[in-house]
């Protein structure tokens, strides 16, 4: 192998300290459920929408579905061990709903399997001396209760049935779990599940990809009951478990950055601020500021469901910190002034990956929606900062694809420099916006330990610093980047 380069930039002594106060080292992020653990019908798991979505004809790119995925649900001890190995200081995982009460309803069994699989899990992580980050939930409603009434469309239900599971895992895992996150991409789920029609349940208006579903409606019921669940187990969390275990919880955003495609187009410039707004704010403002963003309601009217004053007390402050997962970057173009399409998610505008001169935003990835962009990263990180007062920021998900990465053979595959140079670029912003922007970004989690199953990409698309050799047994090999990252990491921390 190459010699490794180092930072673009070393690191200042101001970067390296203020870094090293952070969970750092090779943090690594990864999910649970469909995406790694496998073992969808062992133990008294029962189908996810997910399972039954990967199953409907045409819905997954390679036409996979996570039946055996990267087998992590048999293999804790292995993956524990490789987590040891590159140094990892946390380990973020999901805990899957349909493992924990395979029917999901408040007064459906509880599997007492699946819960001693997780505690039996993080105690095994606690004694490998890695900290536990446990998102609740990763996009995996049970798939009985989307069949019984509609799932998150139905609030009045949807509510108190994740209540009552995630009060399980708090009493299970209570005093062992320092950093809990409600809900991974809230966005993700309401605008891809219920708009787009590409994420599982697969609901949208349009009738060449989806039986079922109306755009114009159902993300924004969606993503209202995601929020109210999220206040109100927040308020449980703190009523109940914090006083005895202490501990800190929050939410997970996406977003990606903004530019405008023309940066002497005032409409481009403002649709840059739309952008990030329908994407983050949607779920940031009601919880920092009690209230959808202004730019919501314009556009949407009374599409855009109101909130009872108990659901907002709920709402608003219930963050200990901001989960933030961030990938890339786009020019936004305005489609303004033509009014924005009824089923229009994204703030009536255009994401491209070039600008009005052609230039591009980032390198081509295997991911269709993915361009890496670095500095993208820093202004992003400071606009949070700045619209909701410096809240600290555990970033819960960075990475890449390669393009054609899946047609290399092992060992070549190994060999990711791309993703190295991802990674080097991207943590020298982190460690900017921190030390020179005063961003409080207190940990970093990479996405991901291991190549896995990425969702409507199948298994075409890899994101790991690990490679996993899907048919040799799914045996995991570090490429490059899982020790080219631990370096970067250890550059900082070496300073102090």
């Amino acid at each position: 192998m190459a010699t490794r380069p180092a930072l673009h930039s070393a690191p200042s002594d101001e970067q390296a300290q203020q870094v090293a106060k952070m969970i750092l080292k090779p943090n690594t992020a990864e999910a649970g459920l469909s995406q790694i653990e496998g073992a969808i019908d062992e133990d008294g798991r029962l189908p996810s929408i997910w399972d039954t979505f990967a199953n409907t004809p045409g819905k997954i790119s390679d036409g996979t579905d996570g039946r055996v995925a990267c087998d992590s649900y048999h293999r804790t001890a292995e993956d524990i061990a490789l987590l040891k190995s590159l140094g990892a200081k946390a380990y973020r995982f999901s805990i899957a709903w349909p493992r924990i009460i395979p029917l999901g309803g408040r007064d459906d069994p509880v599997n007492q399997v699946g819960v001693d699989h997780y505690v039996k899990f993080v105690d095994d992580l606690l004694e490998a001396g890695i900290v536990p980050v446990v998102t609740l939930y990763h996009w995996d409603l049970p798939d009985n209760l989307d069949k019984k009434y509609g799932g998150v469309l139905n609030k009045q239900e949807f509510v108190p049935d994740f209540l009552r599971y995630a009060r399980v895992m708090f009493e299970a895992l209570g005093s062992k779990v320092p950093y809990w996150i409600t809900f991974n991409e809230p966005f993700c789920t309401s605008g891809l599940g219920y708009a787009v029609g590409k994420h599982a349940p697969g609901r949208s208006s349009d009738r060449t990809v989806n039986p079922v579903g109306d755009s114009s409606t159902e993300p924004w019921l969606a993503g209202h009951s995601l929020l109210c669940a999220h206040g109100a187990t927040v308020k449980m969390f703190r009523e109940e478990f914090k006083p005895k275990y202490g501990g800190e919880i929050g939410i997970t955003l996406n977003g990606d950055y903004g530019y405008p495609w023309d940066a002497n187009n005032p409409e481009d410039m403002a649709a840059v601020e739309r952008k990030l707004e329908f994407a983050i704010s949607w779920f940031a403002d009601p919880i920092y500021h009690g209230q959808y963003p202004d730019s919501m309601r314009a556009q949407l009217g009374d599409r855009l469901p109101t909130f009872t004053d108990d659901e907002i007390a709920n709402i608003k402050g219930s963050n200990d910190f901001y989960g933030m997962n961030h990938y890339c970057s786009h020019f936004i173009k305005s489609w303004a002034p033509k009014p924005a399409p009824i089923t229009d998610i994204e703030g009536n505008l255009e994401c491209l990956f070039f600008d009005k001169n052609g230039t591009p935003v980032g390198k081509e990835t295997q991911s269709p929606w993915l361009r890496p962009n670095a500095p993208g990263f820093r202004k992003l990180l400071n606009w949070i900062s700045d619209r909701y007062n410096h809240p600290k920021i555990l970033v819960t998900e960075f990475g890449t694809s390669i393009k054609g990465e899946n047609d290399l053979k092992y060992p070549e595959i190994l060999d990711d420099e791309f993703r190295c140079d991802y990674f080097r670029t991207y943590i020298q912003a982190m460690a900017e916006a921190v030390a020179q922007d005063g961003v409080n970004v207190f940990g970093a989690l990479c996405w991901s330990l291991m190549d896995n199953y990425e969702w409507s990409e199948g298994y075409e698309t890899r994101f790991g610093v690990c490679y996993v050799d899907y048919e040799g047994g799914q045996k995991r090999f570090p490429k490059k980047s899982a020790t080219d990252t631990k370096e970067i990491f250890e550059q900082y921390m070496g300073k102090v």
